[in-house]
């Protein structure tokens, strides 16, 4: 089997599994009980607690844990829109966003809620001047991730939240669940931060909100208490646990990682750029592990599926992306219709083999060259 679809889920690392399994069967208790192994449950908790803090340079009081990047998402949106109302009702994002931040602002302008979109630049870059311009004085709320995940550019996240420092009554989020763990990033100047295990080596089911201190949510499940007011519920241990070591290890030796996965993608491109049938999306302000291409002429679907029968296995939009016959991500980066009409996303780790990319583009040209002659042929 060749992977190339990690910007969707990766693998869960074994000595990930074995944490989960060996916290869930040795720390039985509800982390809210008070007897001995409910307080050696959340003893658990708060080491773990401790280490994504120590990680990611932030205090332990900002970890929210979530079920995964989507609620965290709709927990950071909703939860400052709803409790800052009374301020105002404006909201700036991007024409690149997760659909889970796209359909909760869908969900709030149906609410009463004003959404404008940043203009970007070539690059799919936001342009500072339109966003500084776009400000209200009923803005509340910037929202736009650092990492598109389907054409991979890279936002100036730090610029953009130096930039809203000088607006105190705005709050910045930014879903970082295509950078953390990848990339080095300045969350310094970020209010609110979404990402997921899933994305790590981890388990599916965790993720985490990072709230800076200062902020006050209004909770998006209710019911008391659990490791912070913002999300009630029994706190899953094992995930938790699990969650802090893939960070743990995802972030070990990521610079040596990075370099590996930018020497994977040159070698790709070196290879695809000089095919007259295939087009390259993603620029030069693409991370690494996202290389996103159009096949003019062939549906997606046609292609994810002639590799598929191979056991190669890449994604046409983000694995979350409503079904619609074009990638707006793409559009928004190309500005061309039919490359986000032909778009498809192969994403690369720093576990692919560079003879895995040899197989992959051999098998890629000859289903192009068999699907063109089908074609040809009718």
């Amino acid at each position: 089997m060749i992977y190339l679809d990690y910007s969707a889920t990766t693998p869960v690392n074994d000595s990930v599994l074995d944490t989960f399994v060996n916290v869930t069967k040795n720390f039985i208790g509800n982390p809210n009980s008070l007897h001995k192994l409910g307080v050696e449950a959340k003893q658990l908790i708060d080491a773990s607690t401790n280490q994504i803090s120590e990680l990611l340079n932030i205090s332990p009081k900002e970890i929210i844990y979530t079920s995964g990047a989507s609620e965290a998402n709709n927990t950071a949106i909703k939860g400052i829109c709803y409790r800052y109302k009374n301020r105002g009702k404006h909201i700036i994002t991007t024409k690149l966003e997760h659909s889970s931040v796209i359909a909760t602002l869908q969900y709030l302008q149906a609410d009463g809620y004003d959404i404008d979109f940043v203009k970007t630049d070539i690059y799919g870059r936001v342009d500072l001047d339109d966003l500084k311009s776009l400000i209200r004085d009923d803005t509340i709320l910037v929202t736009i991730a650092s990492v598109n995940s389907e054409v991979g550019v890279i936002q100036p996240i730090e610029e953009i939240g130096k930039l809203l420092k000088n607006y105190p009554k705005i709050y910045f989020h930014s879903d970082m669940t295509q950078s953390i763990g990848k990339i080095n990033i300045n969350i310094e100047n970020v209010d609110l931060i979404s990402f997921s295990a899933q994305k790590i080596y981890g388990l599916k089911g965790i993720g985490c909100l990072i709230k800076k201190e200062k902020i006050v949510l209004d909770a998006l499940i209710h019911g008391g208490k659990s490791t912070t007011i913002y999300r009630s519920g029994t706190p899953a241990v094992g995930l938790i646990a699990s969650l802090a070591k893939s960070l743990r290890l995802a972030l070990e030796n990521l610079n040596q990682k990075y370099d590996y996965v930018s020497s994977l993608n040159k070698y790709l491109r070196d290879k695809i750029s000089k095919n007259n049938n295939i087009h390259i999306n993603s620029n030069k302000y693409s991370i690494p592990h996202i290389l996103n291409i159009s096949i003019l002429g062939i549906k997606p679907e046609t292609i994810l599926h002639a590799l598929e029968e191979k056991n190669i296995f890449i994604s046409t939009q983000t694995a979350c992306a409503s079904k619609s016959d074009s990638s707006i991500a793409v559009y928004e980066v190309t500005k061309n219709e039919e490359y986000s009409k032909y778009s498809i996303r192969i994403s690369l780790s720093h576990l692919t083999k560079k003879e895995d990319l040899d197989t992959f583009y051999d098998v890629l040209d000859n289903t192009i060259k068999e699907l063109n002659k089908l074609n040809e042929s009718h």
